[in-house]
């Protein structure tokens, strides 16, 4: 069964009429061009208040969207590799504290980068947690803004590595300098890629097959994982960017029936809306649902905490732009908003989410029970300021 609106608006607590600004205010992203299609659903106290699709999934072959449509969650994918290994967690097989190097030997006695002749020891190991809050020092092949981001790339070390799989890219990862010691700083790092290695070797499965068998399968996912049956591309989104105008064009990826050399725990999922619903319903009632408990409330409190050094927001280390990012936190692969005035948007402290390369986002409400998902495929991700948006015209549409 799909997803399908389950109350009527007002009943939730919504505007009919304030809720109708979404649909025109994105629907004109794909009627003057700059989207080629979207879906997004808002949910309040586990029921759907509005659903609307609009556009196509895949223009050049006129598909439309709808809620079985497959789109690309790239880091939307980070959460859910939290949530599995917060399993783990549950089960002994790991400590938050504990060094990674206790898993993966290669991470042992790891090295600071000091200048492009230099590194020093790091003043303590990586820790399971720094992994999932990006505070483990790690860099990223996908941005310019360190010297290590520049030896990633110089190791061919980008989203993907061509012949390489998960094992042997971590373990290129562990051979490189880290940017700071574990736990100091923050920077937008491949630690859910590392995680993901880390619960292949603590489970014993690969994992692809983990998260299907412990988070999937029991939250009844069925169209989300690493790739998708040969005969299901039609249910597949398409990518876009922008041209010079700022109007969406085709965009070359990989199919999503191919299996990707390196299993990415930090954004190699696709998921359709249906899916994903069902995920952020769990999240929503702290690691239950429909009567399978996934994860115990007090262990989901600790996924959506800020576990930036200090108490501090992402301002305090972000080099990109420090206002964007007032009074946001970080959690296990989420943002937490802590302050929305500082953060100058309408919103509820505690407030979790991500998003993703593509422009999709989501985000969980637990003060106002509120779950949004916004999925489309554009990249790269701030062409247009959607998430923002998004935000402010769901809590205009919230009355009580």
């Amino acid at each position: 069964m799909g997803l399908a609106r389950a109350a009527e608006p007002i009943e939730l607590g919504f505007a009919p009429e304030r809720l109708e600004r979404l649909n025109r205010h994105f629907d004109a992203y794909v009627d003057d061009g700059r989207l080629a299609g979207y879906l997004l659903s808002v949910a309040r106290r586990g029921e759907v208040a509005h659903l609307h699709g609009y556009g196509l999934a895949d223009r050049e072959n006129r598909r439309p969207v709808d809620a079985h449509t497959v789109f690309r969650l790239h880091s939307m994918t980070k959460v859910i590799t939290s949530v599995a290994l917060l399993t783990l967690y549950e089960n002994g097989k790991l400590q938050l504290t504990d060094p990674i190097e206790r898993f993966l030997p290669a991470f042992a006695q790891p090295r600071v980068y000091v200048d492009e002749r230099t590194t020093r020891p790091a003043e303590g190991p990586i820790r399971v947690w720094h992994l999932l809050s990006h505070t483990a020092g790690l860099g990223n092949a996908n941005f310019d803004a360190t010297p290590v981001d520049a030896l990633y790339r110089a190791a061919g070390l980008g989203s993907t590595s061509e012949g390489a799989g998960l094992a042997e890219v971590v373990d290129l990862y562990a051979s490189m300098p880290l940017l700071f010691d574990p736990g100091t700083s923050w920077y937008y790092s491949v630690g859910s890629v590392v995680a993901g290695r880390l619960i292949e070797v603590v489970s014993g499965q690969d994992l692809d097959v983990f998260l299907a068998e412990q988070v999937f399968g029991p939250l009844g996912m069925p169209d989300t994982g690493f790739v998708i049956p040969e005969d299901q591309l039609d249910r597949a989104a398409a990518m876009y960017g922008p041209d010079a105008e700022g109007k969406a064009v085709p965009l070359p990826s990989p199919s999503m029936a191919v299996r990707p050399p390196v299993l990415s725990g930090s954004g190699g999922l696709v998921s359709t809306a249906t899916d994903f619903h069902k995920f952020m319903e769990m999240l929503r009632r702290r690691g239950e649902a429909e009567g399978l408990r996934l994860l115990a409330p007090r262990t989901m409190d600790v996924l959506a905490a800020n576990h930036l050094p200090g108490g501090q927001d992402l301002a305090a280390f972000s080099t990109w732009n420090p206002a964007e990012v007032a009074g946001i936190g970080f959690g296990f692969g989420v943002q937490v908003t802590l302050d929305p005035v500082r953060r100058k948007l309408a919103g509820s402290a505690g407030e979790y989410g991500f998003a993703g390369a593509s422009s999709t986002v989501f985000w969980i409400d637990r003060v106002a029970d509120l779950t949004v998902q916004f999925l489309t495929q554009l990249r790269p991700i701030y062409t247009h300021p959607i998430n923002n948006e998004l935000r402010q015209l769901v809590y205009q549409a919230l009355i009580d």
